[in-house]
C-alpha cells in the first residue's frame, strides 16, 4: 500500500527571522546579493538554458566565462551561440534588453555581439517568458519587443515579443 502525500504550495516566509526554515518559490529571490548583475544574469541564463532544454534542444556550455556567448545549441552539428539576456518592462506593453555589454573596465567602451553570437536567448522575469532573438534582427545597444500594439498604432520596425516566444520558435 502506497500513502499519498499532500504537497503544499510553497510560501514565501522572510527568511532573515531567526530559526526559520523558508519554503521560498523557486522564482523568488531574496536578499542584496541577489540583485547584482551577475545574479540577475546567471539567473537569466539557467531559464534560457531550461526553455532550450525542454524544446528538446541539444545544449553545450563553454567552459568560463571569457566567451562573447553562454551557450550552444548544437542543432545536427549546426552551433548556434547563445547569448542571454534579461528583459525589462520600460513602458507601457515594451520589453527591453541590452545588445552590447560595457566593457568600459577594460576601456573598450560599448561592444555589440555581431559577429560573436547568433542569437540572444532573452529571459522576461515579469512575465517568466523566453524569447530567441536573432542578433542581426535588433540594434546594437538595446532592443525593445512589444507585448502589445503601440498607441501611436505603428507596426513598421516593430517587434512583436510573440513572434519570439521559444515555444513559437523551436515548436
Amino acid at each position: 500500500m502506497v500513502d499519498v502525500v499532500q504537497l503544499e504550495e510553497p510560501r514565501t516566509v522572510n527568511p532573515v527571522v531567526a530559526g526559520s526554515n523558508p519554503v521560498v518559490h523557486p522564482l523568488e529571490f531574496h536578499g542584496p546579493m541577489n540583485k547584482s548583475p551577475k545574479t540577475i544574469g546567471e539567473r537569466s541564463e539557467g531559464m534560457v538554458l531550461a526553455a532550450l532544454l525542454r524544446a528538446g534542444k541539444v545544449v553545450l556550455q563553454p567552459f568560463g566565462d571569457n566567451q562573447r556567448y553562454d551557450l550552444v545549441v548544437d542543432e545536427d552539428g549546426r552551433f548556434i551561440r547563445v547569448q542571454c539576456k534579461t528583459a525589462r518592462w520600460t513602458g507601457p506593453g515594451a520589453l527591453t534588453f541590452d545588445t552590447c555589454s560595457s566593457q568600459s573596465h577594460r576601456g573598450k567602451g560599448k561592444q555589440d555581439y555581431r559577429g560573436q553570437a547568433d542569437v540572444f536567448g532573452v529571459y522576461a522575469p515579469d512575465l517568466d517568458e523566453v524569447y530567441i532573438v536573432p542578433v542581426d534582427d535588433v540594434g546594437v545597444t538595446a532592443a525593445t519587443l512589444r507585448t502589445e500594439n503601440p498607441k501611436n498604432g505603428q507596426t513598421k520596425k516593430v517587434r512583436f515579443a510573440s513572434d519570439y516566444l521559444i515555444h513559437s520558435i523551436l515548436g
